[in-house]
C-alpha cells in the first residue's frame, strides 16, 4: 500500500476545537509533506506561517505543508490536487488531511475515497481524528457517530471544566480502543496521523457492555485459527445488511496459515485493506474483534460469527 496516499480526517462537532488543533498542527514540520483540505483559509488563520500563494485556492506554508480550500465537491478537490502533483505544479505530498464541517457525518467523506474510481487508484483511507468539547460533551447524534468512528480522540477545553472524568468514561464506552489525548497534552502529527497500515496495533481491550442510547461497544474473542475466506464472507454479509448500523469494527485475527496476526478495520460499509502485522502484540493468540454498533444485538452478531466459522456460510444463522 506504500504507493497509495492516506486520506486522514479531522472531525468533531461545532465549537469542539478542530480549527485550534489544526492551527497548531500546521506549524509542525512533521506535516511538511502533507496536503490539507479545509473549507476556508480565513477560519484557520494561516498568516503567521504563510510562505507563499500558489493560486487562488492553494498556499504553501513555511513548514512545507500545502494548504487548499475545498470548492465544490471533495472528490473534485482531491482530483485537482492529484493532477497538480502529477504535473509537478505543487510540492509532492505523501498524506492528505481533510477538515470536515462540525455537522458533517464522517461516513460520506470517508466513502468518497473508495467510491470514486479515479481516487481509489491513488488514495486510501487513513486515520480519523475526532475532537470533543469537554464543556458540551457528546449529546447530539452527530457527535456520537464522530466519536464512534474515530481512530484518535482529542478532548478539548478541559481547563474550563472541574472534572472531565465522567466524559472520558462515556467516550470509552462508545469507543474503547481509540487513543485519547487532551488538547493540553498537545499531541503531535505523528501521534494523530500515523499511518494505520504501519502503526503497531496493541492488544485490544475488552469493551464495556454499556450503551450510549442505542450505540454500544462490545468485544468478541475466540480461540483457534480462523478460515480467512469464511470470515471475509461473513463480514461482507454483515456489512451488506447492517453496514449503516455497524459504526466501527476493528480487530486482530489469528488466521490459519499466517504466522502473525492480521489486522482488520472497518467503518460502516467501508473496510480498510487487511494488514499483516509484524508480530503478535502479546502472548494472547486469540482473535479479538471490537464492534461499535447502533441498535444491533451483540448476541446475534457473536452467534452468527461463531456459527459461520464453525459450519460455513450455507448453515449460518442470519444476524437479526
Amino acid at each position: 500500500m506504500a504507493e497509495f496516499t492516506p486520506v486522514n480526517l479531522i472531525t468533531g462537532f461545532l465549537g469542539s476545537g478542530k480549527t485550534t488543533l489544526l492551527q497548531r498542527l500546521l506549524a509542525d514540520p512533521a506535516l511538511g509533506d502533507t496536503a490539507v483540505l479545509i473549507n476556508e483559509f480565513g477560519e484557520v488563520g494561516l498568516d503567521h506561517h504563510l510562505l507563499g500563494r500558489i493560486d487562488e485556492t492553494m498556499v504553501l506554508l513555511a513548514s512545507g505543508c500545502l494548504c487548499c480550500t475545498i470548492r465544490g465537491e471533495l472528490a473534485s478537490a482531491i482530483k485537482d490536487l492529484q493532477s497538480k502533483r502529477e504535473r509537478g505544479l505543487v510540492p509532492s505530498f505523501r498524506r492528505l488531511m481533510v477538515e470536515s464541517s462540525g455537522l458533517a457525518d464522517p461516513f460520506p467523506i470517508l466513502s468518497t475515497v473508495q467510491a470514486d474510481p479515479v481516487l481509489r487508484h491513488h488514495f486510501r483511507l487513513g486515520s480519523v481524528v475526532t475532537t470533543v468539547d469537554a464543556m458540551n460533551g457528546i449529546g447530539r447524534p452527530e457527535s456520537v457517530k464522530q466519536v464512534a468512528v474515530a481512530d484518535r480522540l482529542v478532548l478539548t477545553k478541559t481547563d474550563l471544566v472541574d472534572d472531565s472524568t465522567p466524559l472520558v468514561a462515556e467516550l470509552r464506552r462508545i469507543n474503547p480502543d481509540a487513543p485519547l489525548w487532551t488538547a493540553a497534552e498537545q499531541p503531535g502529527a505523528a501521534d494523530l496521523f500515523d499511518d494505520i497500515a504501519r502503526s503497531p496495533l496493541r492488544a485490544i481491550p475488552a469493551a464495556p457492555d454499556q450503551p450510549h442510547g442505542s450505540v454500544q461497544a462490545f468485544a468478541v474473542a475466540f480461540e483457534g485459527a480462523l478460515d480467512w475466506t469464511m470470515f471475509g464472507v461473513w463480514l461482507t454479509m454483515l456489512l451488506n445488511r447492517h453496514g449503516a448500523r455497524v459504526l466501527r469494527v476493528k480487530g486482530i485475527l489469528n488466521v490459519a496459515g499466517s504466522a502473525t496476526p492480521v489486522a482488520v478495520h472497518g467503518v460502516q460499509h467501508l473496510v480498510h485493506p487487511p494488514v499483516h502485522m509484524a508480530a503478535w502484540p502479546d502472548t494472547d493468540r486469540r482473535s479479538h474483534l471490537v464492534f461499535i454498533v447502533d441498535g444491533l444485538d451483540r448476541t446475534a452478531i457473536e452467534r452468527s460469527l461463531r456459527a459461520f466459522l464453525a459450519k460455513g456460510p450455507m448453515r449460518a444463522p442470519a444476524v437479526a
